[in-house]
């Protein structure tokens, strides 16, 4: 049986970066603690644990004082950095350019907009680490949208200033944003073009991925996607593959790999989440081709 790892999959670039400054201050055999799972993947996690990485809730860095905490790539909101300021905490910034570069322009935006009674919209998943930066800097006003459900959330009336969670499908976003554009010419036929302005911050790694992944699940008999169970992006990106390929099994570790999925293939392909090691991709395939 021939096997295949798609190519693309693996660690994005701010996640690779958020775990190359963990073990590069590791390294001083210092503990350090980190506000969450640095990453939505169990194994990585257990990684990085042994080597002295911590991961603390909310309400235990509200207490901790005096020690250095690393914000992942998913960012932060305001509060977290005033707190640190007020504990004496040494933040170490992992925060992903392309998320802190989206905070900072949703700031702006909301700035500008606020005479005009602009609305600023995002489009992701509620409690997510990097949503909840991005609601933050879009202020008290902020509307986050997870589905069609809370679209009814917008006054159409007034204008609307649409941003994507870095990790959503860009299919799904461009649905919602042709949604809220029709909605708008409804209530103002001559203004719904220039009242919608759609910003396209879904992350470009991300994006591309999704037809690659379709062709790749269109290529092999059999899929493996290798993700961690919390990932949203992870989820998002196996159901791309589910549709082009009915054969395609989610997993989280190579234990629960099955022989009986590979009966009568001629092929397999190997794939993974934005927070999926390349390690454990490369695991993962090294057993499948032992089979």
């Amino acid at each position: 049986m021939k096997v295949d790892i798609e190519e693309s999959s693996g660690f994005c670039f701010g996640v690779k970066n958020a775990v190359t400054i963990a073990e590069d201050v590791l390294r001083d055999g210092e503990t350090v603690y980190c506000l969450g799972e640095i990453v939505h993947n169990d194994i990585e996690v257990a990684r990085l644990t042994s080597l002295g990485l911590k991961a603390i809730t909310y309400e235990e860095f509200a207490t901790l004082r005096d020690n250095k905490v690393l914000i992942r790539a998913h960012g932060e909101p305001s509060s977290t950095y005033e707190k640190a300021r007020e504990n004496n905490i040494t933040i170490i910034d992992a925060t992903c350019p392309i998320v802190r570069s989206m905070q900072e322009k949703i700031r702006k935006v909301a700035e500008l907009s606020r005479d005009e009674k602009g609305q600023i919209v995002i489009y992701g998943k509620e409690g997510h680490a990097e949503v909840i930066g991005l609601m933050s800097a879009a202020g008290p006003g902020g509307i986050l949208v997870t589905g069609k459900g809370d679209l009814r959330r917008i006054d159409y009336s007034r204008p609307v200033y649409l941003f994507s969670q870095t990790t959503k499908s860009k299919v799904q976003y461009d649905v919602v944003a042709e949604i809220i554009r029709l909605n708008m010419e409804k209530v103002s036929p001559d203004h719904s073009s220039s009242n919608l302005k759609v910003h396209n911050t879904i992350c470009r790694q991300v994006s591309e991925r999704e037809p690659r992944l379709r062709e790749f699940a269109s290529k092999h008999d059999v899929i493996v996607f290798v993700s961690g169970r919390n990932s949203s992006n992870g989820r998002m990106l196996f159901e791309v593959c589910l549709k082009v390929n009915p054969r395609s099994y989610f997993i989280s570790s190579p234990d629960e790999l099955k022989r009986k999925w590979f009966n009568d293939s001629a092929s397999a392909g190997i794939c993974g989440a934005t927070s999926t090691p390349g390690w454990l991709i490369q695991e993962v395939a090294d057993i499948v081709a032992a089979i």
